[in-house]
């Protein structure tokens, strides 16, 4: 079925033609890509922060990493880390000291901070989902039910929810070029029914969302739902997600399997990157030209050429 929606998108793909992945090498790379242009690589996975130069050279960037999971360079150069083990979202400086950016939402803990996305104010965004043991969440509602939220942070310290309960459980993030909108990746993969939708919501000047504004892009069905994405700069989405062995009862890998979706900002299917390994969760454009997406799936890196560079918001 999904080689069947791509025969009539070919022609709009990104992709070289007979483009393949290649496996860059199993380093520990569980998540997080974000490239810096002189700096290279850096992926999370095994409590650490994993960096790899623009030779390929791979070393240790920092270890505990307080689970590290989402990174994303801020518009000065500073690495900006989910740290979902230490429950909270920090700010490496440039002379190495880590600053703390949010650890508390109106005194209550987070859940286990997941992605990260920035505007061109240079306000973070970030997911707050909890997957597998949900012992000592803390954030609630006003009726008492538990949040899973999105969150924005204008300074240190200074964070306000921008979504609640308007996405099942949020895992990848993306503002879009001119902050016109904020795309969610809706991500409940460990519940039978629950959603696995990417969704695109019109962003505020202020960094709130419309709720009305929902709009699905992509829906994963039964299968494993998305996860981290990208945009390059003509606007398309390169969504990390499906699964190459089925997970019952929970999730199915007949009809979506692992790798990057390439997709239209509409949500119109243009091209598939197959990744033979579980699980796919995450992307980043990177090299000189910012012509090469980095994948990170089940602890190895792949990469592959793409014809059109990547979108890097900037102020």
């Amino acid at each position: 079925m999904l080689a069947a929606a791509l025969l009539h998108a070919a022609d709009d793909s990104p992709l070289p033609k007979g483009a393949k992945p290649k496996e860059e090498g199993t380093a520990g790379a569980g998540e997080g890509p974000a490239w810096h242009p002189s700096r290279g690589l850096y992926f999370t996975g095994g409590n650490r922060i994993t960096r790899r130069d623009p030779q390929g050279q791979v070393s240790v960037f920092r270890e505990p990493s307080g689970g590290a999971n989402g990174l994303l360079f801020d518009h000065e150069g500073r690495l900006v880390t989910c740290e979902a083990g230490n429950r909270r979202v920090t700010r490496t400086e440039l002379d190495g000291t880590i600053t703390v950016l949010a650890e508390n939402y109106v005194g209550k803990r987070f859940n286990s901070p997941n992605d990260l996305a920035i505007d061109s104010k240079g306000r973070i965004y970030f997911t707050d989902p909890r997957y597998g043991n949900r012992d000592g969440m803390e954030i609630r509602d006003e009726h008492g039910r538990l949040v899973e939220g999105v969150y924005r942070i204008d300074d240190p310290g200074k964070v306000a929810q921008v979504i609640a309960h308007e996405v099942d459980r949020p895992n990848g993030i993306l503002v879009s070029p001119q902050d016109k909108h904020l795309y969610v990746a809706d991500n409940n993969n460990n519940t039978v029914g629950g959603a696995r939708k990417l969704w695109r919501f019109d962003l505020k000047p202020g960094g709130t969302i419309d709720p009305e504004s929902r709009v699905m892009i992509f829906d994963w069905e039964t299968g494993r739902g998305p996860d981290g994405l990208k945009m390059d700069r003509e606007g398309r989405l390169f969504v990390a997600g499906g699964l190459n062995q089925p997970h019952p009862p929970f999730e199915t890998a007949d009809k979506f399997k692992g790798g990057i979706y390439i997709l239209t900002a509409q949500g119109k299917l243009l091209d598939f990157v197959a990744i033979p390994r579980d699980e796919v969760t995450n992307c980043a454009f990177g090299g000189n030209e910012m012509k090469t997406i980095y994948i990170t799936a089940g602890g190895s890196l792949w990469s592959i050429r793409v014809n059109s560079p990547g979108w890097r918001p900037s102020k």
